[in-house]
């Protein structure tokens, strides 16, 4: 049980692997997951390790198959995931590993090759198909008498006016039909004028060969007169990148090449079909292995490259490692030893043996599904240090509680608690979908951390009796509503507390519905809420210093515990744990009659500091006050020089002392081995001088902290009844026929702003406050975060890692 509230207890091992079996036994504590391999080959390059052949291997294969995803990506095929976690390959597995993916890659670079080839003659079939019919439509227009004339007056026009009958060479083309106006333009401004061009759109897409993408593209025809015309016209639709094709010049002619070319397109389309099959075949069946593919490579690559980090004696027949890994897991990796040595069939066992080191072993909190997100929530404000008092299972509680101080609201919670239970419920289809929405997978990781929270806020929702900015009448009112008579002119109806109502004492269970109604609600809620936030903050923070002793208790530093802990508790208790005294005191000690008469908390709290005792605005609350509140201060002052000086002093006797023995022992020529720290007394006088600081201007701060918890929830309580006045009271003040239409579409509209602004917006805001109180006001008095996480070998992270990209 201790171990839940500390980091496990980890042990520096070294392992003696024999050659023939450290990639097996490698294997196993991959699989097992609880060691953290050392790198005890600091100095060497990567390109000079002893297996790094393998690894190289290893990527040359993964590359190969990253190929072959990308291509069964592009086929749209999905990738089979039976779950299936193959066992690692024997090294002697990887030649045939590697034989099956170099021939399934130059199968499908072939195959893409051809096919590739094969569209691009379609594609230049089926624009040359486009050529023949176009070009025999602007023959056929071109012998129009009228279309004649004018394109013989455009080229006689151009050459000077001179009579001689015309003979005009042409070309045809294809060209993207973006280009078509700078092309147009680009001719008649070379040519000048002297060609003539028709073009059409064809109107169905084409696909490029290279990309696959559909291309728009229009056919066109230029006609031109001499062969320097021909000459630029051409060098222009080479610029543009159009491509021209062979035209004949006579009817019959384009008609049997027209033909030919159909001919040639149904048998290319016959083979291009059988091709895109094959792919299809060879990619559905690569589909189905290429996630065991993928585990298996990877796999081999982190047991290389692992091995890599082991030392090799001088005999080159064992492989030394050192590993960090918990003490309660020692059983299970000797165990994870012996399967390895027994699958690789050597007969010598592996041996592990336990090291005495003074290096800091690394931070390991082990987890489950429901402690892991609040863990992370701590691991964010730092790792902590060995064996540090973890803060994660009292944030727990904590943390839940202090965000629905609030976000205190019924109704929201049930709402949010509902959106936390769907994800719990069916956490295991959620978790087998892998989606790659990162905002989802942030929120699902964080479903037992959202379902304590809107648990939470229902209960703190009973105790402010809120629920959707409207109170429940449970059990009636506490106070006398029947007054003896009203006024009609009187627009508010005061009650006097003093009348005994339903009630003779507190309400049952949370606050009396009355006050929903009351004009000062506000008044009391603020008064309420922000008592109750420094009576929080000051529990809260008392507590996590009291966590502060046990740290000092297993550290065995007493100084730390008499010079520390006591005066900074003392400290604390004296002032705001008397506070808190004095908000229970008031309460009990006035009732409703004589409640007017009591005095002002805040003002009692700083004529206390100032030792002003004569201001007469302000009654004491009960004798002997003076006496007790000038004995508090005083004992609370005594306690800063305590943190501030003795300490100081105390640590340097403590110096000299160890000085004195470091000359003294070997005088006395007893064989004893004594540490001697550099003890530097500028340096320790400013740290704890920061300290003192820092802890007694953080009390005040880190209390006044706390009454973000008040001012949280007024305003989460008046955006909540800001939008029931503003939206859902429009539906039900309706009292026409379509009222009950016009209610769905309000009802709608306040369901949408509900969740948008107070559910995800709030309950963003609180989340994000509560954080803030924990790392700061919380975790400091007792966790430093200055530790290092351990990080162990394991195939599922790696793999995990791998598979969300």
């Amino acid at each position: 049980m201790g171990e839940l509230f500390r980091s496990e207890e980890m042990t520096l091992a070294q392992l003696f692997l024999q050659s023939e079996a450290a990639y097996c036994c490698v294997s196993e504590l991959g699989e097992l997951g609880m060691v953290q391999f050392r790198d005890l080959n600091p100095d060497v390059n990567v390109f000079q390790r002893k297996f790094v052949n393998e690894v190289r291997r290893c990527e040359e294969m993964d590359r190969k198959l990253r190929f072959v995803e990308k291509e069964i990506k592009k086929a749209n095929i999905p990738t089979v995931d039976t779950g299936e976690n193959p066992e690692v390959p024997f090294p002697r597995d990887m030649i045939d590993l590697e034989a099956t993916f170099e021939k399934l890659e130059n199968e499908l670079k072939e195959i893409n090759t051809n096919q590739e080839a094969l569209k691009k003659n379609f594609l230049e079939l089926t624009e040359l198909k486009h050529i023949l019919r176009r070009t025999q439509q602007f023959f056929d227009e071109m012998e129009d008498p009228n279309l004649l004339e004018e394109s013989s007056a455009l080229m006689e026009g151009n050459e000077g006016g001179r009579g001689a009958p015309l003979r005009l060479g042409f070309v045809a083309g294809v060209i993207s039909r973006e280009r078509i106006p700078t092309f147009e333009r680009m001719l008649w401004r070379v040519c000048r004028g002297n060609v003539f061009l028709r073009k059409a759109e064809i109107e169905d897409p084409l696909e490029d060969p290279t990309t696959g993408n559909q291309v728009h593209k229009s056919v066109f025809i230029i006609f031109f007169q001499g062969d320097q015309l021909k000459n630029r016209v051409k060098k222009i639709c080479e610029g543009f990148r159009a491509s021209l094709y062979p035209c004949p010049e006579t009817p019959q002619e384009r008609k049997e090449m027209l033909a030919g070319v159909n001919s040639r397109i149904d048998d290319l389309q016959m083979v291009l079909n059988q091709t895109e099959d094959h792919r299809q075949r060879v990619l559905q069946a690569a589909s189905k292995t290429m996630r065991v593919w993928f585990i298996k490579v990877r796999k081999m690559k982190a047991i290389y490259h692992t091995l890599n980090l082991c030392n090799i004696d001088v005999t080159q027949k064992c492989l030394i490692a050192e590993v960090w890994c918990p003490v309660s897991d020692l059983d299970s990796i000797q165990f994870a030893l012996r399967r390895g040595t027994e699958r690789s069939g050597s007969t010598v066992p592996s041996i592990l043996n336990r090291m005495q080191t003074k290096q800091t072993p690394p931070t390991f909190n082990k987890t489950n599904k429901f402690t892991s997100g609040f863990q992370n929530i701590v691991d964010a404000y730092g790792i902590g240090n060995y064996r540090e008092i973890n803060p994660a299972p009292y944030t727990i509680i904590t943390f839940p509680f202090l965000f629905a101080v609030m976000f205190g609201d019924m109704g929201h919670g049930v709402v949010m608690t509902c959106a936390a239970l769907y994800l719990v419920i069916r956490e295991s289809r959620l978790l087998a979908q892998k989606s790659d929405n990162e905002m989802f997978n942030m929120v699902f990781a964080g479903r037992y951390i959202i379902l304590l929270m809107g648990i939470f806020s229902i209960y703190t929702g009973i105790i402010y009796n809120d629920c959707f900015s409207k109170s429940l009448n449970m059990f009636g009112s506490g106070w006398s509503v029947r007054p003896m008579f009203v006024l009609h002119v009187q627009l508010f109806l005061q009650l006097d507390p003093a009348v005994p109502g339903v009630f003779n004492g507190p309400y049952p269970l949370g606050i009396d519905p009355i006050w929903n109604l009351a004009t000062n609600k506000l008044t009391f809620l603020n008064s309420f809420k922000m008592k109750m936030s420094v009576i929080l903050g000051v529990i809260h923070m008392l507590f996590g210093l009291s966590l502060s002793l046990f740290n000092h208790l297993y550290f065995k530093k007493p100084l730390n515990i008499f010079l520390g802990f006591i005066p900074e508790i003392v400290f604390m208790s004296s002032l705001f744990g008397y506070l808190v005294l004095l908000v229970f005191y008031k309460w009990t000690a006035y009732d409703a009659y004589t409640s007017k008469d009591a005095p002002s908390l805040l003002i009692h709290f700083i004529n206390m500091c100032l030792f002003n005792y004569n201001d007469p605005t302000n009654k004491p609350l009960y004798r002997g006050q003076m006496g007790i509140q000038v004995l508090l201060v005083l004992i609370a002052l005594a306690c800063v020089p305590c943190l501030l000086i003795v300490k100081t002093m105390v640590l340097r006797r403590q110096h000299l002392w160890k000085k004195h023995l470091v000359f003294v022992v070997p005088m006395m020529c007893v064989p004893t081995i004594l540490t001697f720290h550099q003890f530097n007394f500028g340096d320790v006088a400013v740290h704890q001088a920061i300290h003192t600081i820092e802890f007694c201007l953080g009390c005040i701060s880190n209390t006044a902290s706390y009454l973000r918890l008040w001012a949280l929830s007024l305003a989460h309580a008046q955006l909540s009844e800001v939008l029931w006045s503003m939206v859902m009271h429009l539906g039900l003040s309706s009292r026409s026929g379509g009222g009950f239409f016009g209610l769905s579409i309000i009802f709608s509209a306040f369901a949408t702003l509900t969740v948008a602004i107070l559910l995800i917006m709030e309950g963003l805001s609180a989340f994000l406050h509560a954080l803030r109180l924990h790392w700061v006001e919380f975790q400091n008095k007792f966790y430093s975060g200055q530790g290092f996480k351990f990080v162990p070998f394991s195939f599922d992270s790696i793999l995990e890692g791998r598979f969300d990209e």
